[in-house]
């Protein structure tokens, strides 16, 4: 008969002591769950849509430290909904318009459940199977939508993987870039490599540029103008190389995106992909929002010239209803990304791996362990098709046409630059501001008076919005493609944005 522990209290007895996997308790607590998420979507426009929590207002509500017994699912949803629904930023609001959208759906949903359900840890093929199967089948699937070129996909000379972000999608594809040509200069010489994006490129870019090893001095983010709608110009890359190049450095990375985070501008992919071949550079394409929307014949025009580039990567977790974490990328050469990430652990080596008929995804990729994302895309392509997935984003691209139109019949506003897919680009124009003798209509001020509209507009908890800073203007972004929006909220953000300008710039003014 063992001994009491008088070091810790004695274990509370009502409690249910069960296994870590109780499934009578899975089955009993799944549906509650179900039940909280559904309610939370039935009540989520009553929220304030921006958190309006102060720093720390959660430390002040939970205890110290950890309880020591169980407590009922009952008591941890109570107080998921007291606590932490409050300081939440409700991004599955139909009237979140910031940044860009993080869509989910019934399928992303029943998608991420099965992929917790089987949690498994697939490195290779053997790890399971059907992991990296459906994964080499689904982004062929994708690729295929897209009318991706067959140099892209497993069936012909490429293929595609799933990450969890662009972060992870570039730093694979720089550092087989990196590999590439330090294998023909020699590795003593990665203090010359230069890697190329314009002023609207994701700061990703840099970012990572710093993590392969290359000098924050070497990458170059070439100036755009309003003039081009901030596009990156091919003559001014061929111009910034050559003259690197004069200066004893080497050209071997080049970042084109399609949807630039600011504005969405689109960069003119085939005469860039054509300057970089010059220069033996390694193009890489991101379209982390845009690229769900070249499924659509109208916009795939926008990846035209993609052929030239060496890899290309789009967020199906932004604007393809399939949940965090999903990024898709394709590579042309997929030995050059193994070649850089690939691992040969003692423990992992199977006739399957030394037979070279299967794909190893853990050598596509940062980490060792990978997630079974394949399934919740497969789910949400078949639970959709194609036909729906068009509409669903078209929808998105109408209400945007709308907000853009509402924009333009107000003559205190104006639209900044052209809307590309479904974000507006706007801000109270210098002309009114000076119309109404506020204050001087220099950039400072007019950049002031929109952002003093934009904070009144987040404040009143009704919508939330955010700004870009292109050209030294401030902008207002409505980024429109939740799954809830509808026209009507459309139409009530446009009419929150009326109400805040009316205390500014009064409409008895003109």
């Amino acid at each position: 008969m063992g001994s009491l522990n008088f070091d810790h209290p004695q274990e509370n007895n009502s409690a249910h002591m069960s296994g870590p996997l109780d499934l009578v308790e899975l089955r009993r607590q799944g549906h509650m769950m179900i039940d909280f998420i559904t309610d939370y979507y039935q009540n989520i426009e009553k929220h304030p849509v921006l958190s309006q929590v102060q720093p720390g207002y959660l430390k002040q509500r939970l205890p110290e430290s950890a309880p020591y017994n169980p407590e009922p699912i009952e008591t941890i949803l109570r107080d998921v909904q007291d606590h932490i629904v409050p300081g939440l930023t409700h991004w599955q609001s139909p009237n979140h318009f910031a940044y860009f959208p993080a869509t989910i759906s019934t399928a992303g949903f029943l998608g991420e459940m099965l992929t917790t359900c089987f949690n498994v840890v697939g490195f290779n093929w053997m790890a399971s199977p059907a992991a990296t199967e459906l994964e080499t089948i689904v982004m062929d699937w994708l690729g295929d939508m897209l009318k991706l070129p067959n140099s892209f996909l497993f069936s012909g000379t490429g293929g595609g993987v799933l990450h969890g972000s662009t972060h992870e999608s570039v730093v694979c594809t720089m550092a087989a870039a990196r590999d590439q040509i330090l294998s023909r200069i020699g590795e003593e010489n990665i203090g010359k490599l230069v890697v190329y994006g314009s002023d609207q490129t994701h700061s990703v870019i840099q970012k990572v540029s710093q993590i392969v090893g290359i000098p924050s001095k070497n990458f170059r983010a070439i100036e755009t103008t309003i003039s081009s709608s901030f596009t990156l110009s091919p003559e001014t890359l061929r111009l910034t190389v050559c003259s690197d190049m004069k200066a004893g450095l080497v050209p071997f990375y080049l970042c084109a995106t399609v949807g630039t985070t600011a504005t969405t501008a689109v960069d003119p992919l085939g005469p860039l992909c054509d300057v970089a071949k010059d220069y033996g550079m390694w193009v890489h394409v991101d379209a982390a929002y845009a690229g769900s929307a070249c499924i659509c014949p109208e916009f795939r025009q926008y990846i035209d010239g993609i052929e030239g580039a060496n890899s290309f990567s789009f967020n199906a977790q932004k604007w393809f209803f399939t949940a965090l974490d999903c990024c898709c990328l394709w590579v042309k050469n997929p030995s050059a990304l193994t070649k850089s990430m690939s691992t040969d652990l003692e423990v992992l080596r199977n006739k399957a791996s030394e037979s070279k008929r299967v794909v190893d995804f853990k050598d596509w990729q940062i980490a060792l362990t990978r997630r079974f994302r394949a399934i919740k895309l497969w789910l949400v392509l078949r639970s959709y098709g194609v036909a729906n997935l068009r509409n669903f984003l078209r929808s998105h691209v109408k209400m945007a046409k709308r907000f853009e139109g509402l924009v333009r019949t107000d003559e205190r506003f104006e639209v900044v630059v052209p809307r590309n897919f479904a974000l507006v680009c706007f801000r109270i124009s210098p002309s009114a501001i000076s119309k109404a003798n506020l204050t001087p209509s220099d950039e400072k001020c007019v950049n002031e008076v929109n952002c003093k509209l934009l904070e009144a507009i987040n404040g009143s908890g009704w919508v939330y919005m955010t700004h870009a800073v292109v050209g030294g203007m401030y902008v207002l972004r409505c980024a429109i493609g939740a799954s809830l929006t509808e026209e009507k909220h459309v139409a009530m953000a446009w009419k929150v944005v009326q109400e805040h300008v009316d205390a500014i710039l009064p409409l008895t003014m003109y």
